[in-house]
């Protein structure tokens, strides 16, 4: 618990706490629960996240932890990247974020070693923008139902796109941008792949609803992520159940069945009429 917190109150350091100044018909009211992978506790695992509250952008990275067999910390690049981030976002005009050119210059300053993906969402009038590369991703659910899921990047079974900082890695122009009407109600979840590969997007729907059952106790986009996340880690430590991951695997021709263990970042933002 130490850990989530000292983590959330990190990122929010980098992005401004206030409220949202009501500028636009619809704001993101965002919360957000990360879980490092068990053995990763010390340094913090290696995903990163951020929520900018008036702004209005939230993104979410995740070191490729196979850069652990060299002795590099994913981690390291996954924070600066989404360090840069915010600050392109701060940089640039409030109703003028270009993602793309938010994330060619957050990866033209991040000059740590490792790799990461990335997924970055912002909301401008009724629209979500979102840029998004690799495994990590969104998705926006409506009255109960999973209405956009982000498409995975990935080269291979267990190798998504990814940016680096030597021309190795894939390019911020690889990554794919959206542009989704949104409605008052709705709630974008964004996380690492540590929440995709273990839950279905309609299972988390379900718990959506759950939590939106018990009022206004259920009300909290904080609170909602951490249910999120906390079933998400049940299934990873799950060897049976079918979950995404296992279905990936299987398809790829591994024999694999349950969850899989990794960080896990969940960030919920609730859209709501200014």
């Amino acid at each position: 618990v130490g850990k989530k917190k000292k983590k959330f109150l990190y990122v929010n350091f980098l992005c401004r706490k206030e409220p949202p100044i009501p500028s636009s018909p619809l704001k993101l009211v965002s919360g957000a629960s990360y879980l490092p992978h068990p053995s990763k506790l010390k340094t913090g695992g290696e995903d990163a996240f951020f929520i900018c509250h008036e702004e209005q952008a939230i993104g979410v990275a995740d070191g490729v932890g196979g850069w652990a067999d060299v002795g590099i910390d994913a981690g390291e690049y996954s924070r600066g990247l989404m360090r840069n981030s915010v600050q392109a976002i701060r940089e640039a005009l409030p109703d003028d974020i270009d993602l793309l050119s938010v994330l060619e210059k957050a990866h033209s300053r991040t000059n740590f070693s490792g790799s990461s993906t990335a997924c970055i969402i912002s909301l401008k009038n009724q629209d979500v923008h979102a840029i998004n590369l690799g495994d990590s991703g969104f998705i926006i659910v409506r009255n109960g139902e999973t209405v956009f899921e982000s498409p995975v990047q990935q080269h291979g079974f267990n190798f998504p796109y990814q940016l680096e900082r030597s021309k190795m890695g894939d390019l911020p122009s690889s990554a794919q941008v959206f542009k989704i009407p949104v409605e008052a109600g709705d709630v974008i979840v964004a996380g690492s792949d540590g929440l995709f590969d273990n839950l279905y997007s309609r299972e988390i729907a379900a718990i959506i609803v759950g939590e939106a059952a018990k009022g206004e106790e259920g009300l909290s986009p904080e609170a909602t992520a951490e249910k999120i996340a906390w079933f998400a880690r049940e299934r990873a430590l799950d060897t049976k159940s079918e979950t995404p991951f296992s279905v990936a695997a299987q398809q790829a021709g591994f024999t694999y069945y349950g969850g899989k263990l990794d960080d896990l970042t969940v960030i919920v933002s609730f859209v709501s009429s200014s």
